[in-house]
């Protein structure tokens, strides 16, 4: 487990405390107590996962989770306080992939940080043959709003609908089991006759897709999954 992992909080014993305790747990640890550090250790030793407190002071956490997701795909895990609700799910709205709540149980913590990067790793591993898509056919897909405009029209996402593009265009060619787009969209996993995902898939269809029963963008691979088409010239 070499992962790297950095940490944005601004009180320095909680900050010390987290960074021993994940390094015990074998990961590589960075820890700093603002944005300006942060900036600095993404552009030249990019982390798998931040772990950002939502509560900092000048550029706080929210507006962090919103830029990051705009550029990157890091894992983003907030740590919270227990009257800050409201800005754990606007949090999540913006990106975030999961949060904790402080004061937190530290194995409760390292098992959210065990998932998070399995899950990068898996995206990962399945290498894309494509840059991720964020324009295609008559659509321009809006991932800080989270929803598709076009000329004609504004698409609206639910959160799981955002989840499942989002994976899918974010890796154009990429096949992703229904198993694993189960996980992705946050209902861990997949039952035997569970359909969730080809209803979602289908939702989608109907909102981007021309012919949603001949789909162009969102394609079935049969006995494997869905996967997003990789945009000519890519």
């Amino acid at each position: 487990m070499t992962g790297h992992v950095l940490i944005v909080e601004d009180d320095r014993v909680t900050r010390m405390r987290l960074a021993g305790y994940l390094r015990e747990q074998g990961y590589r640890v960075t820890e700093v107590a603002d944005a300006e550090a942060m900036q600095q250790v993404i552009d030249t030793d990019p982390p798998e996962i931040l772990l950002l407190d939502i509560g900092l002071g000048g550029k706080d956490g929210l507006t962090i989770t919103r830029e990051q997701r705009a550029r990157s795909r890091v894992g983003i895990i907030l740590l919270t306080s227990r009257d800050e609700q409201v800005d754990r799910i606007v949090g999540l709205e913006m990106g975030a992939d999961d949060y904790v709540t402080k004061p937190f149980d530290r194995r409760e913590l390292a098992a959210r940080i065990k998932n998070l990067m399995a899950r990068i790793a898996d995206i990962g591993q399945s290498a894309p043959t494509a840059a991720a898509v964020d324009s295609f056919g008559p659509w321009h897909f809006d991932r800080i709003r989270r929803r598709l405009v076009s000329a004609a029209r504004i698409e609206p996402l639910s959160g799981q609908e955002f989840d499942l593009l989002d994976a899918l265009a974010g890796n154009p060619g990429v096949v992703f089991g229904r198993a694993r787009l189960s996980e992705i969209v946050g209902r861990g996993d997949l039952r035997p006759g569970d359909r969730t995902i080809d209803v979602l898939v289908g939702r989608l269809r109907r909102k981007l897709e021309a012919d949603p029963a001949n789909p162009d963008w969102l394609l079935t691979r049969a006995g494997m999954g869905y996967c997003f088409a990789v945009p000519e010239g890519s």
